[in-house]
């Protein structure tokens, strides 16, 4: 980076006695040890130190769980990251059905492969495996903050690679990149998604060393944690590494060549890091192409007085807005940036263009839609957000180790507090954010000054350096406070708690009726998150994930299933004939009293069954909820009435002693039975209900109080269950089904007695990745596999797609890691085998292996 001469260079790149240019940085002067150097620990113990400290006092001021009875989780933090993790913690202690690749807990059987590498791909995430538990939640939480503190520390070392300069002046701006907006506002309940946070700083790393010709197999391997982690805010900051790339290329005096062969070096880190993913990543992109698809809408930027707003300190807008902001401090600096003529002006105007242009694209729907790695935004479109803040952050260092002016600082600081108050009509504009601009402001402006007099004054940079602590430190507190308390005022992100007494004896009930693999374990309702059956280790339909496949949805939904999340969620019914074709053996309730649950169990067919070859078709209507029953379970269970209406009411006649159930998943409101009980009815949600025992007069009167009460019922609403019909179904099934069935990871083995003819139908949907050792047949949405009486065994296994070309890419990118490794191993044996060369003018020496610096 080209400076004035008043100002020693920071970078360069200068000619090595072998004739070929190499990056080199120069030292100022003053710098008083390695630890003020890109690899000293200080400055990042600093950023980690002050990222974590501010992000737990909001939690200890709001009084959240684990520092108060309010709930912690947030939205899917308690209807997917949590569950999953406990999910993880039994598959780390042997204690999972199934293994990584598949789960036989949650949707009668799901790939786990996909989730693994979405919910759980912070490598932190891992920290949820050493705790009991009981306390996996609070393991949960805690990732959030030591992900925001890990960033602010990578990101403090990546100052220091572009621009040298005091460890505890970076760390304090390492800090507040890791408490940007976007942390604290948008991805604070979301550790998966946090990891992006880090990958950003990492890649910049990684940017650095391929332009100094260096160390690339450690660039390959940053680029690899990056994507380890997600791969959506990786994609977003791998774009962002990109434009680094670009811009550094511009700034640094380099040839034409120079520039070429960084290019390679860069492009050839990124493919083998990403290859190295690809176990994970391909068969995740194929996962999602084969999931239930959800209606995401177009994008549409929102007004450029609330985009301006969100680049104001501690400001937390109302549902997807962008909040771009960091700490006042390093919003001061960063608009100083421009002002310091002590920049060169070639990078000043590049840094400016670039961050110009990278805000711009946010609001232009092309390239935001290539930001979100050419996918309609689904939820906040502004997830990229933190690449903006990132490169906020970058630019008040360079401006702040270039030691900006007084006048130019209090100009930038009228200028936001000027801001704030053209701003102050927008939507939700908080007192928060006036704290943070005319406080926070004040005291940044403070310290920088007092910082600009530290040369002869040595004495006032202890002040400053605390002031600069403080601000960042106590104004994001603050913002995170503020975020906790204006985002739970929306009905989605109410708090949500995740451990209870009453969650605990749910677990153990859940535990004591476990019959896995003899029979499955419904946890039942109401429901504690969208994947009870993760968290609770149950086998029921509940569940929750992006990655719920098409074919799932396609064949729970007609049997009566209720769903939400354009299906992608899936709900549980207490029906004893969905009970008997899925292997349901056992379900918990809560006690009559509410303070406990109890199990009740009661025969199930096992999980693999034999159907006759010639397909059953029931006699009910085919337009029922129970005929599509029937026709699966292979047997006429119902009484299916056509119903009369009079009014919200309908009245049907079955036959005494018979069940009534009830079926219209259109219908929002309320189902009052003759009894008097009312049920509430939430359209898709709602699944197959149960009106009670028909009565001696053979009644079964329904009233529904809603608004749409017509067009919603179907014409069928109504079946009685023959309960004497039901279990001979179900002795009939258990008498002919499978004699052993041994489900072991991703493999399921089914035994049957000789000369077993018909459909051998497993109790799980047939999602694409299932091989079988004979051809399978379809069956109603069901894994269903021929038998001919020439075997008495099947076995099927699970492999998600894309694993195994997904494992063959990834070797091969590990195969040219190694080779690099050994290649720079034994170029760096010769390198220290030849005699070192002739000094140089200053009397140090320029070796062609040092490319960090010259003193």
């Amino acid at each position: 980076m080209a400076t004035p001469s008043s100002r020693p260079r920071t970078s360069r790149w200068l000619t090595g006695l072998d004739g070929r240019s190499r990056l080199v940085r120069l030292s100022r002067p003053s710098r008083p040890s390695s630890v003020a150097g890109p690899g000293g620990p200080a400055g990042p113990l600093l950023a980690f130190a002050v990222t974590v400290t501010a992000f737990c006092a909001a939690w200890v001021a709001r009084g959240s769980f684990p520092f108060g009875a309010t709930g912690r989780a947030i939205n899917d933090q308690a209807n997917q990251y949590v569950p999953f993790h406990r999910a993880l913690w039994d598959l780390a202690h042997g204690q999972a059905a199934g293994d990584l690749l598949f789960t036989w807990r949650g949707g009668f059987g799901q790939q786990f492969l996909s989730d693994y590498y979405t919910y759980l791909g912070n490598p932190l995430s891992w920290l949820a495996v050493v705790v009991p538990r009981a306390h996996v939640d609070l393991a949960v939480f805690v990732v959030t903050p030591l992900t925001m503190g890990l960033a602010a520390a990578v990101m403090t070392v990546y100052l220091g690679k572009l621009v040298p300069g005091p460890w505890w002046q970076r760390g304090v701006l390492g800090a507040a990149y890791g408490l940007c907006g976007w942390a604290l506002s948008d991805a604070s309940y979301i550790p998966m998604w946090l990891w992006g946070l880090v990958a950003l700083p990492m890649l910049g790393i990684a940017v650095e060393w391929c332009l100094e010709r260096r160390r690339w197999p450690a660039a390959t391997v940053l680029v690899a944690l990056a994507w380890l982690g997600n791969f959506y805010t990786a994609m977003m900051a791998t774009m962002a590494a990109c434009v680094l790339l670009l811009i550094r290329l511009v700034v640094l005096d380099l040839t034409g060549r120079q520039r070429l062969r960084a290019l390679g070096r860069a492009a050839g880190a990124a493919a083998t890091g990403i290859l190295l993913n690809l176990p994970l990543l391909l068969p995740s992109f194929l996962s999602s192409g084969a999931a239930q698809p959800t209606k995401a809408g177009a994008f549409d930027p929102v007004r450029l007085e609330i985009f301006l707003t969100g680049m104001l300190p501690a400001t937390h807008l109302w549902g997807g807005r962008p909040r771009l902001y960091i700490a006042s401090l390093g919003m001061v600096l960063a608009g100083t940036f421009v002002l310091n003529t002590a920049v060169a002006r070639r990078t000043r105007l590049v840094w400016t263009v670039a961050v110009v242009l990278v805000a711009a694209s946010f609001q232009f729907p092309p390239t935001q839609y290539v930001w979100h790695g050419l996918a309609v935004p689904n939820g906040n479109p502004y997830r990229e957000a933190f690449v903006f803040s990132g490169m906020l952050v970058i630019v008040a260092w360079m401006c702040l180790a270039h030691r900006p002016r007084p006048l130019h600082l209090a100009v930038t600081a009228a200028l936001m507090v000027a801001a704030a108050f053209v701003l102050r009509h927008t939507d939700d504009f908080g007192g928060a954010t006036w704290y943070a601009v005319l406080g926070g402001g004040a005291v940044s402006l403070l310290a920088l000054c007092l910082l600009a007099r530290a040369e002869r004054h040595p004495r006032l940079v202890p002040v400053a350096a605390v002031l600069m602590v403080a601000v960042v430190l106590g104004e994001s507190a603050l913002a995170a406070l503020n975020a906790d308390q204006r985002r739970s005022r929306e009905g989605w992100a109410t708090p949500a708690v995740t451990s209870s007494g009453s969650i605990t004896r749910h677990f153990e009930a859940v535990r004591s009726a476990d019959g896995w693999p003899a029979y499955r374990t419904d946890s039942g309702s109401p429901q504690t998150s969208y994947n009870d059956a993760l968290a609770l280790r149950a086998e029921g339909p509940q569940y929750y994930s992006s990655y719920l496949p098409a074919a799932t949805f396609e064949a729970l939904e007609p049997l009566g299933y209720g769903y939400k999340n354009d299906g992608r969620t899936i709900f549980g019914a207490d029906n004893p004939v969905l009970d008997a074709i899925f292997a349901i053996g056992a379900r918990v309730r809560p006690d009559a009293t509410g303070d406990g649950w109890h199990a009740d169990r009661f025969p199930a067919p096992p999980l693999v069954t034999l159907r006759p070859t010639l397909a059953f078709t029931s006699p009910a209507p085919a337009d029922s909820v129970y005929a599509r029953q029937e026709n699966v379970l292979g047997a006429a269970v119902h009484e299916v009435p056509t119903p009369t209406r009079t009014g919200a009411t309908w009245t049907a006649r079955c036959t005494p002693g018979t069940e009534a159930f009830w079926y219209s998943p259109d219908t929002t409101g309320t189902l009052r039975t003759a009894t008097g009980t009312s049920l509430p009815l939430e359209a898709r949600m709602t699944g197959v209900v149960r009106l009670g025992p028909v009565p001696a007069s053979g009644e079964v009167r329904a009233t529904v109080d809603s608004a749409t009460t017509g067009p919603s019922v179907p014409a069928h609403p109504i079946g009685c269950l023959d309960r004497a019909r039901l279990d001979a179904a179900i002795a009939h099934l258990r008498a002919t089904g499978a004699t052993r069935v041994q489900p072991d990871g991703h493999t399921l083995k089914a035994t049957f007695p000789a000369g077993s003819t018909g459909t051998a139908v497993i109790a799980t949907t047939a999602t694409p990745g299932w091989q079988c050792s004979r051809p399978t047949t379809p069956f109603h949405g069901l894994l269903a596999v021929p038998l001919t009486g020439d075997t008495t065994t099947i076995t099927c296994t699970y492999t998600p797609k894309g694993l195994l070309p997904g494992l063959a890419a990834g070797a091969a990118a590990l195969v040219t890691l190694l080779t690099a490794c050994a290649t720079t191993l034994h170029r760096n044996r010769r390198t220290r085998s030849t005699p070192e060369p002739p000094a140089g003018p200053h009397g140090g020496t320029q070796d062609a292996a040092d490319l960090r610096s010259v003193h």
